[in-house]
């Protein structure tokens, strides 16, 4: 996820579109109702087998955030190869940041000071510095000021050690993925694993790329032109926490396109740039989840979104996201379940460790009943189980 996706997490822990939605739309539906109305009885792998594109897919879909983020360094072939293995039924490969030779590669985040061992690399020390991104002073190393081959000697590390000290075992045994060698990839994993293989990549801070010069969706849409991937039933989602990035995308490629969306109070970074003052609060209105349908086929809301917190950190009532979503055609894929404590609500926590595990089969369980189409989370192995207890509980 984006800047707004990675605070939110760090809170935690820390026109030519019609026809795709009216397919989408009959997904949707179909699924919906039969998750709201049917919990009990349908399975979800036969629901799978009953549509083209996103419909092809079970639903709660269950989308690997950054690879099995909760297992192996994130955004890796280790980490992507994993979510596969455990079931994942999309893997997020990955979030595409540009090198300063313009190919599109994988980070979370531009600055890799937290997730590369770049800070190890003495003939880098000088590329140290602090930039502003979407309006945040940030101090590190950022992929723009490396070309490929020099990123191509460093490798990934944990981002979240406290959380996860085990994932620390694997720092520095895979390098940073080309967006390219991931379309490679799943073309060699569809082969071998006899299924189609989905990832659903994310374009970073696209404002702030295009005013350096390196356009994203322009790339993005190149390699997925090069790749046959970018129609309407291609197995690549796209999404961005910036509409207008999607709305670029829109005329661009065919493929599924999602809008994310961060908490309430916010404002995407590319309204801020172009003076709307719209929140997401607005975007999330009727009104503005029709404007969204018009060039996207569906939203990734942050679970807050979903179901709002008080205080305490517990879940309270369900908003209306879900219906008002479905009624436009839109699906929803939220953001982000992990098993640890402090990523939980409060009521499913056990414990106080920062790193042991909650009650995350009970969380799921809760956001799974409002009727969402999918899940990110950082253990797909989690989710699969708890997707089988709904649909067939």
């Amino acid at each position: 996820m984006g800047t707004q996706g990675t605070q939110e997490s760090n809170q935690q822990a820390g026109a030519g579109g019609t026809g795709r939605r009216a397919l989408l739309g009959a997904a949707v539906l179909g699924a919906t109702g039969s998750v709201l109305a049917l919990a009990g009885t349908v399975n979800a792998a036969e629901r799978s087998r009953s549509g083209k594109g996103l419909g092809s897919l079970p639903v709660p879909t269950i989308i690997g955030h950054r690879g099995a983020s909760g297992y192996r360094p994130e955004h890796t072939f280790g980490s992507y190869q994993l979510a596969l293995d455990l079931g994942a039924d999309i893997v997020e490969a990955g979030d595409l940041v540009p090198t300063r030779d313009g190919h599109l590669v994988c980070r979370h985040e531009p600055e890799i000071g937290g997730t590369t061992d770049v800070a190890s690399h003495p003939e880098f020390a000088g590329r140290r510095t602090t930039k502003v991104l979407d309006g945040v002073s940030t101090t590190g190393w950022f992929t723009e000021d490396f070309t490929l081959a020099e990123l191509k000697t460093l490798r990934a590390v944990e981002r979240i050690p406290a959380n996860r000290p085990h994932n620390t075992l694997y720092d520095g045994r895979w390098e940073i993925p080309t967006f390219e060698e991931v379309l490679k990839w799943q073309d060699e994993q569809t082969r071998k694993r006899g299924k189609q293989v989905w990832i659903y990549p994310e374009t970073k801070h696209p404002t702030y790329f295009r005013k350096l010069g390196l356009g994203l969706e322009e790339r993005v849409a190149k390699l997925l032109h090069k790749h046959g991937k970018d129609r309407k039933n291609s197995p690549v989602v796209l999404q961005s926490f910036e509409p207008s990035s999607i709305q670029r995308l829109n005329k661009l490629v065919d493929n599924p396109l999602v809008v994310l969306l961060s908490g309430a109070a916010t404002r995407p970074w590319d309204f801020v740039e172009a003076g709307d003052p719209r929140t997401v609060a607005d975007l999330i209105t009727r009104a503005g989840l029709r404007e969204i349908a018009g060039y996207a086929q569906g939203i990734g809301p942050t679970l807050d979104l979903v179901i709002p917190k008080d205080a305490a950190g517990n879940l309270t009532t369900p908003t209306t996201l879900v219906k008002d979503a479905h009624a436009v055609g839109l699906i929803l894929h939220p953001y982000t379940m992990r098993n640890e404590n402090p990523f939980l609500p409060a009521n499913f926590r056990k414990g106080t460790d920062a790193d042991a595990y909650g009650d995350s089969f009970g969380a799921f369980r809760t956001y799974f009943a409002t009727g969402i189409d999918g899940v990110f989370t950082d253990n797909p192995d989690t989710g699969l189980l708890a997707r089988a207890d709904f649909v067939n509980g």
